[in-house]
């Protein structure tokens, strides 16, 4: 009779962890940054049906990189949970935090869990607050880890190239326009050169605190996202001029568009 292979825990984990951040790492970039009024989301998709980012519930959004049908079925869950939730005791109960542990637990149990194998995932959960200092942004990694952003996070894709980009970039309290050009600019850093992304290659959507509606989703598509980002980019030029305004700040940008 034969001995089965014996393989140890530590060594299960660490495979089952490179397995889940081989995979991971083929996606293209999610980055996610607070602005002024909100949180802007922005991922390189070019399907305008298999949505990277959705909407979880009035003030939350859901973004992810990997295997579509496994982070699909997340946010079916975590809408499923949200709306139970809202329905049983109040909406204002419904909470990025609350969300994020939800996303944590189920991740946790299937990554440590030999039956199954990992899942090819990485999550974002966003919630807008009435003020930026308000915002939540949770990142959640395959096996369960939550970390809580602030100002920008990014996931998928080369993730050290882009957070580099942005870490020196970045500024609090930018217009939609300037915050969508970086990010933007940020996700074209992850090869050896630099790519220009257009308006058909991106994925954008934003939480905006200033909408009347209980519901702050909206997304940012055709005429709207183009002259975004042709704002964008004028105002990076302008702050590049001798006598502009610094590098990520605005010389009297225009009104973003509604």
């Amino acid at each position: 009779m034969t001995m089965p292979f014996y393989v140890s825990p530590e060594q299960q984990m660490k495979d089952r962890a490179d397995f889940a951040r081989k995979n991971i790492s083929r996606g293209r970039g999610v980055a996610v940054l607070q602005y002024d009024n909100g949180i802007v989301l922005v991922a390189e998709n070019r399907s305008p049906a298999l949505h990277k980012i959705s909407e979880v519930y009035d003030r939350i959004v859901f973004a992810a990189v990997g295997r579509y049908n496994e982070f699909e079925n997340l946010r079916v869950a975590g809408v499923r949970s949200a709306d139970m939730r809202g329905y049983s005791y109040d909406r204002r109960d419904v909470t990025a935090r609350g969300l994020a542990n939800f996303y944590a637990q189920v991740l946790g149990t299937i990554f440590s869990s030999v039956t199954e194998k990992p899942y090819e995932v990485e999550l974002f959960v966003a919630e807008v607050g009435a003020t930026a200092d308000q915002d939540q942004i949770y990142r959640l990694t395959y096996d369960g880890s939550v970390a809580d952003e602030r100002g920008f996070a990014v996931m998928g894709g080369s993730t050290e190239q882009i957070n580099a980009y942005l870490e020196q970039r970045y500024q609090p309290g930018q217009p939609l326009s300037a915050a969508l050009a970086l990010a933007v600019e940020a996700l074209g850093q992850d090869g050896d050169a630099t790519r220009q992304l257009g308006a058909t290659q991106l994925e954008v959507a934003v939480l905006d605190r200033t909408r009347t509606q209980k519901r702050k989703f909206r997304r940012l598509v055709g005429p709207a996202l183009e002259r975004l980002l042709a704002s964008g980019e004028s105002t990076i030029a302008t702050s590049a001029e001798p006598g502009g305004a610094p590098e990520g700040g605005t010389a009297n940008p225009p009104p973003d568009p509604a």
